[in-house]
């Protein structure tokens, strides 16, 4: 007798099958219905199209791309697989060729909302905010109930300084999905809280709701001592901040001694290089230093010139170091790579470098790279660079360490893992400290310079008139009205400098004081506070 097992699902109706298990992450089950479609036709595009993006979801974004060149050998029209590649390629770094691979896509006029969606990340990812916001745009249209869209609209616009729109889109996030913590966080730290008007209830809901989570848990968390802070309860904003961290800090393997590698082959880095030099040209300026600690506000005055560009946060020089010096680790800033750098060719490493920034953002003319992990390339890039300028913000010792301790970071970037602990923070502190001392006694003058926050703060024309000296640039007045600048600020600080010169945030640490003692300590013994300045002992 022959049994009956029913018709056989046909290519569209197991591609669509895939799709959907796909985006429930059945990923075994989406995997082997992709199989059974290429075992009936090897040329199925689609297939192979899923299996990408599948790879890519496990984090395996070099055979993620082969599967997705599959695709396009298959269909070279296959929007969705470009866009999905150039994601995978700017998750390898790879910057400028997922910028190209992404436009190629765009120009295929895609109507899918998650490949509209998919360009819109690389975009945002490669610095190009302005390009991703009408992507995000379109994804919505076609799909309006998807709350994910929402969230990284209202990231973009953040971004450019749409901030009313970025409310608008971050609220409609919350309306389809009221537990998405990213949103919910997002949308206090741009809103000022008030006793009147704030977000504690919700947020305590929240937190009480996902503690079990990490990443959720640090989220809420921090927007709770934010909004703690607005409202002046620097007892409760901080206990706050120590609730947030404590279950990711137990949760990372975080070597205290790998920063202090770092710092050491930096400084040694300064005393191998002195004296060469690579080829002059292009003059960019970087502005360094730990992060928090006036950063943007200076790319901000300097941006404001006619003839300086901001080109955001760039991981361009540390790429282009990696490649020359060739080391084996999977990490592009490392101590073995910052060893091999006095050994690589310095012009090349100089070319290298302005080649990526111009074949992903087409600047020409002074730009700034406003990274503030470039404080440990410092010594290369102006060995590198004989044009280039280095600015280092300085900050009062024990505001930096709070307000790196108060900033909520990227989880996935392990450099400021510091930041989960207060007396890590201030260890870390100490090192970086060392470090900018030993650059200001070895490095040209002329082409690095501290500048200390508080000052600009206090004399915002002076300062701004010695660093635009400094820069070699004559004076603008359009460099004081900062927060006029347009420019996207892909970072932290993308609400504050949008607001005039505020000086809220100065001596902040003298309102925490009294839950600071050990931090305060390490600083203290390392010489960098005096005893005298703290009020309780």
């Amino acid at each position: 007798m022959k049994s009956f097992q029913g018709p056989v699902p046909s290519e569209s109706k197991m591609l669509a099958d895939a799709r959907q298990l796909l985006a429930q992450r059945a990923y075994r089950e989406a995997h082997a219905l992709c199989l059974d479609v290429l075992k009936a036709n090897p040329a199925s595009a689609e297939a192979y199209f899923l299996l990408g993006i599948l790879t890519a979801d496990h984090g395996n974004h070099a055979r993620a791309i082969d599967l997705f060149d599959r695709a396009l050998a298959a269909d070279a029209g296959h929007a969705g697989a470009l866009a999905h590649k150039a994601r995978s390629l700017i998750a390898l770094l790879q910057r400028d060729e997922a910028v190209r691979t992404a436009e190629m896509a765009a120009a295929l006029g895609p109507s899918d909302p998650l490949t509209l969606d998919t360009l819109g990340v690389v975009f945002s990812r490669a610095g190009l905010h302005a390009r991703a916001v009408p992507f995000y745009a379109a994804a919505i249209a076609c799909r309006p109930d998807e709350p994910n869209f929402h969230y990284n609209h209202g990231a973009a616009l953040q971004f450019v300084g749409r901030m009313d729109e970025t409310r608008v889109a971050y609220e409609a996030c919350l309306t389809l999905a009221p537990n998405d913590t990213r949103a919910l966080s997002a949308l206090v730290q741009i809103t000022r809280q008030t006793e009147a008007a704030n977000e504690v209830p919700r947020l305590e809901a929240a937190f009480a709701a996902t503690s079990q989570d990490a990443d959720d848990a640090l989220r809420v968390g921090h927007a709770l001592a934010k909004a703690h802070d607005d409202m002046g309860h620097a007892e409760e904003a901080l206990a706050w901040l120590q609730r947030a961290k404590a279950k990711k800090w137990a949760s990372i393997r975080y070597d205290p001694a790998r920063d202090e590698a770092l710092f050491e082959r930096s400084a040694h880095l300064a005393d191998t290089l002195k004296g060469r030099s690579g080829a002059a040209g292009p003059a960019p300026i970087f502005i360094t230093g730990m992060p928090r600690t006036g950063t943007t506000l200076v790319d901000r005055i300097l941006s404001g010139h006619s003839l300086v560009t901001s080109a955001g946060e760039l991981a361009d020089f540390g790429l282009a170091m990696k490649q020359l010096a060739r080391t084996p680790s999977n990490m592009v800033l490392d101590p073995e790579t910052l060893a091999a750098a006095g050994q690589v060719d310095l012009a090349a490493l100089g070319h290298a470098y302005i080649g990526r920034v111009k074949a992903t953002l087409g600047l020409e003319g002074r730009f700034i790279d406003k990274l503030p992990l470039n404080i440990l390339y410092a010594p290369a890039i102006l060995a590198a660079l004989p044009d280039a300028r280095v600015i280092c913000l300085r900050r009062h010792p024990a505001d930096t360490v709070l307000s790196n301790y108060r900033q909520l970071f990227a989880t996935r970037f392990p450099y400021y893992d510091y930041a989960y602990d207060l007396e890590a923070c201030a260890r870390y502190y100490v090192g970086f400290d060392r470090l900018v001392s030993h650059f200001a006694r070895t490095l040209p003058p002329d082409r690095f310079r501290e500048v200390h926050y508080e000052r600009v703060v206090a004399d915002i024309e002076n300062e701004t008139r010695a660093l635009l000296g400094f820069c070699g640039l004559d004076f603008e007045p359009a460099c004081l009205a900062f927060h006029e600048n347009t420019a996207p600020v892909a970072t932290a600080s993308s609400a504050q400098v949008r607001q005039p010169l505020y000086t809220t945030s100065l001596a902040r640490w003298k309102r925490y004081e009294a839950g600071l003692g050990p931090a305060l300590g390490v600083l203290e013994a390392a010489g960098c506070l005096a005893p005298d300045e703290r009020i309780t002992k």
